[in-house]
């Protein structure tokens, strides 16, 4: 109200000021005008009476301006200081009604046999609060990473094309509700298309257990968990291939559960698997059939910049022989990493090992029960920001022959463009069992599109 009251008096000055501008022409027009005409040669004298009159007029005017802008400033006054109470009496008004409540789109019609969740509601008239997960559950994460591999040089045993796409893997990943999320993964080869692990991962089971049900590969050391695109090298070792079964290892339909053991000194995970024991070394008879694993795995960081991880392995299932016949599998499996906090794009250095028995049934006429024992030690180094070098030895006697050993050595260059492509060639010798010898340089090409998520450490 002060500052109205400053306003309105500044606005009264000035209306004065331009009444006073107005005025003063006009005086001196008038007492142009009442002067009377003197000779030519006398001057002209004004008439103090006239001038008189005219300051009296104009401060009847002013006195009349004053007056009514005072009337209004005190009108004015009056109205503020009677609102200001009435005001402070009054009590608050009501708060707007909300917006009505945002439609929600109808519920899925399911059959009768099919069970309904209660979805949680939102309160009326606020917007549905954002969910990453569930925002998912029509767009999964979806990603082709592509596996093209060429050969040159000469191998009578292991006889590969010149040139292949060895593999397209398609991906499909996402939470499926706040208890479980699926990974599917499609290979797409040239003997057609197959399920290379398709899981659902339950993750909030009572006692701390993850469980894992569908077709997933055997937690069996190390390389036989990861996928082809995710090995530093454009092949296997040889123990894979002779003790597990082949290049895919041991990947079948079952049940997995696991659970953390807390201590002080370790990560340590056991976990306990259950499949229909059909793949790798292993073929069901009938449907008691199944195999078994089991794995405990121990991590733990040494300083900032490396790390150890070790493991165990278990396998145990029927062979192709007969019901009668079984095939038992140890493996004892150790990871070392050093990655440099401070140069961690441009160096890191993984060495690793794997041990593998097998202890397989056969009859007298075929050699009786045989034991065989593999292994790979690796090393890989990144010199620059995207080159990467390596070289892996191999050792691996035959699971159907313990007296057949096959040896081997790998040398291994990799180029990284992005994270979506990788170049890598590999100078490989390997010394089979039947006294031959291959040398054969292997080039392969990975590429990725879409969204992969990222595999098992």
């Amino acid at each position: 109200m002060i500052v109205f009251s400053t306003f309105v008096r500044q606005g009264l000055a000035c209306a004065c000021a331009v009444s006073c501008l107005v005025g003063a022409p006009a005086f001196a027009q008038a007492q142009q005008q009442s002067a009377p005409a003197a000779p030519a040669s006398t001057p002209q004298s004004a008439d103090p009476q006239q001038i008189r009159q005219e300051l009296d007029r104009l401060r009847q005017e002013f006195e009349a301006i004053r007056d009514s802008y005072g009337a209004r400033l005190a009108a004015l006054e009056a109205k503020l200081g009677a609102a200001a109470p009435a005001a402070a009496a009054q009590p608050p008004t009501q708060a707007p009604a909300p917006p009505p409540p945002i439609a929600q789109p109808p519920a899925a019609v399911t059959s009768a046999s099919e069970p309904t969740v209660a979805q949680p509601q939102e309160p009326a008239g606020q917007l549905p609060a954002y969910n990453p997960a569930t925002s998912k559950v029509f767009n999964p994460d979806m990603a082709v990473i592509g596996n093209f591999v060429g050969a040159a040089g000469k191998n009578d045993v292991n006889v590969t094309p010149a040139l292949r796409l060895n593999e397209a893997e398609a991906s499909f990943q996402a939470v499926v509700d706040p208890y479980a999320r699926a990974d599917f993964f499609l290979s797409f080869g040239p003997e057609g298309v197959d399920v290379e692990e398709g899981f659902l991962t339950l993750t909030s089971l009572p006692g701390g257990l993850l469980a894992k049900v569908g077709k997933m590969k055997e937690q069996f050391g190390k390389v036989n968990t990861l996928h082809a695109h995710a090995l530093p090298w454009a092949d296997v070792p040889l123990v894979m291939t002779n003790l597990l079964g082949g290049e895919e290892g041991m990947s079948d339909s079952g049940i997995s559960v696991s659970r953390l053991l807390i201590n002080p000194l370790f990560f340590l995970e056991a976990t306990g698997e259950v499949f229909a024991g059909t793949s790798g070394p292993f073929a069901a008879h009938d449907r008691g059939d199944v195999s078994w694993a089991g794995r405990l795995r121990g991590y733990r960081d040494l300083t900032e910049g490396t790390n150890l991880d070790v493991g165990t392995s278990f396998a145990y299932g029927h062979n192709e022989l007969g019901p009668t016949f079984r095939t038992r599998l140890f493996g004892v499996d150790a990871t070392f990493r050093y990655r440099p906090l401070q140069r961690a794009i441009y160096k890191r250095f993984l060495t690793r090992t794997e041990l593998m028995w097998s202890r397989r049934e056969q009859p007298l006429f075929t050699g009786g029960d045989q034991s065989s024992f593999g292994y790979y030690a690796s090393a890989d180094y990144q010199f620059a920001r995207r080159w990467f070098t390596g070289v892996r030895f191999d050792s691996s006697d035959r699971a159907v022959d313990s007296t057949l050993r096959d040896t081997g050595v790998s040398g291994v260059l990799t180029f990284w463009p992005s994270e979506f492509s990788q170049v890598r060639g590999q100078l490989r010798h390997t010394r089979y069992a039947e006294g031959v010898t291959a040398n054969e340089l292997l080039f392969q090409f990975l590429f990725s599109i879409g969204a992969h998520g990222a595999h098992t450490f």
